[in-house]
């Protein structure tokens, strides 16, 4: 075998050396196969993501707003929508389940071009300090963001600060790097699956090793790693036996009870920290505010106005969701027509008895109160809410994300935004 020019002087010992790097799976076709999944699949992901953001209706308030510093990055958000039922439990399910199933592609494809990162001299011209500047933001923010949506998913978020600000702000600057590898290469992958040879690629090793495996059986194996993350996460949007496939989602298994009040729950009544003694019947009033002033109204007091039922789901932000339950309460366009908004039901702030967790209060828009599937829920699937479903009563809108479902509810302030 002659000797690669690339070779140099360098030491074969170090990463910067060519002949460091010999797994012969390495190469242009490899690395423009797991290209190419990728741009597919982070397009959906980072539109999924907006979406999810959207969903918040963070120009509603400052309550609902993690990201009051986003400026011109909030100019695409929008009223959301009450309709579909399931919007926001299929926008989800579809982030956190793409978003973890990508993640051996994502690695395969980091490690495929790993070479690359050390090339030596780190920079040959200001073309080329710009291309190394994208890829080390492409590299360092897409690890970023799938790290923190995993843990946010799995253990709450145990970073410092706030995830959604965090998330957010880190998936514009992927997207932009993304956009300008994309640009760069998507031509140059689709010529490199065409070529009959991989000769002169910088990343075919110079002295490659004996292989253990074909570059098709490694990209199996990555197909493999995706799907068995996929399958063991994709079930927590479902419920029944697809629900008992998500091992790997913390709200997969089995339904944590039996009974009308058996489905998942995210925040439990004691993690809220709420008091008994204040949920009672003797204590606890719902607190209604609005045009033509303040309604304290006791549960007994609610269950006698007209009451209604609705099918919905619940859907959380980390991706997990119940199938529809029958809800049953007061409509909250009724409850705004209580204090003076008969005709014109205004967005309504909602305060919970919580004293622990994000979101004790959060906004509603004028639409969601509108909605006659909205409710102040009293009772789920023919039984009086369980303490951790928000007894006394709870907030149930079509298509809101969970914490905008507010349980617990002490006070409703119409028309205050």
């Amino acid at each position: 075998m002659r000797d690669d020019p690339r070779e140099g002087s360098r030491d074969p010992r170090l990463p910067s050396s060519p002949g460091f790097w010999r797994s012969p799976l390495r190469g242009p076709r490899f690395t423009s196969v797991l290209g190419l999944v990728l741009l597919v699949g982070i397009p959906v992901l980072f539109v999924t993501g907006l979406l999810s953001y959207a969903a918040y209706n963070p120009g509603l308030s400052p309550v609902n707003d993690k990201t009051p510093d986003k400026g011109i990055l909030g100019l695409y958000l929008f009223a959301w929508p009450t309709h579909p039922r399931w919007l926001y439990r299929l926008n989800q399910g579809v982030h956190v389940t793409l978003g973890v199933t990508l993640i051996p592609v994502l690695l395969a494809k980091l490690w495929s071009v790993i070479p690359r990162l050390f090339a030596m001299p780190p920079v040959r011209s200001l073309a080329h300090a710009l291309e190394r500047l994208s890829l080390l933001l492409l590299v360092g923010s897409g690890l970023f963001e799938f790290v923190t949506g995993v843990l946010n998913v799995q253990l709450d978020y145990v970073f410092p600060g706030s995830f959604y600000p965090l998330h957010f702000y880190g998936a514009w600057v992927f997207l932009a790097a993304f956009v300008a590898h994309a640009l760069q290469k998507t031509p140059v992958a689709l010529r490199n699956l065409r070529r009959l040879r991989e000769e002169g690629s910088d990343l075919v090793p110079t002295r490659p090793a004996e292989p253990t495996v074909s570059r098709r059986g490694a990209l199996w194996f990555v197909g493999s790693g995706s799907l068995l993350l996929f399958a063991t996460t994709a079930g927590q949007s479902f419920d029944g036996l697809p629900r008992r496939t998500a091992l790997l989602a913390p709200h997969g298994g089995a339904d944590p009870g039996s009974g009308p009040n058996g489905f998942q729950i995210n925040k439990t009544a004691a993690y809220a920290g709420i008091d008994a003694a204040r949920t009672s019947e003797e204590a606890w009033r719902l607190v209604v505010t609005g045009r033509t002033g303040t309604v304290r109204l006791s549960r007994a007091q609610l269950s006698a106005l007209p009451l209604h039922s609705a099918a919905l789901p619940i859907a959380c932000v980390e991706g997990w969701s119940t199938s529809d339950q029958r809800w049953r309460g007061v409509r909250l366009r009724d409850l705004a027509a209580l204090v003076g908004y008969e005709d014109d039901p205004p967005d309504v702030l909602v305060e919970s008895l919580q004293q622990h967790g994000a979101f004790r209060r959060a906004a509603l828009r004028a639409n969601q109160v509108a909605d006659p599937r909205s409710l102040l829920a009293l009772q789920v699937n023919g039984e009086a809410l369980s303490p951790d479903h928000g007894y006394p009563a709870r907030v149930i809108v079509p298509a809101a994300p969970g914490v905008l479902n507010t349980k617990w509810v002490a006070r409703m302030t119409f028309g205050a935004l």
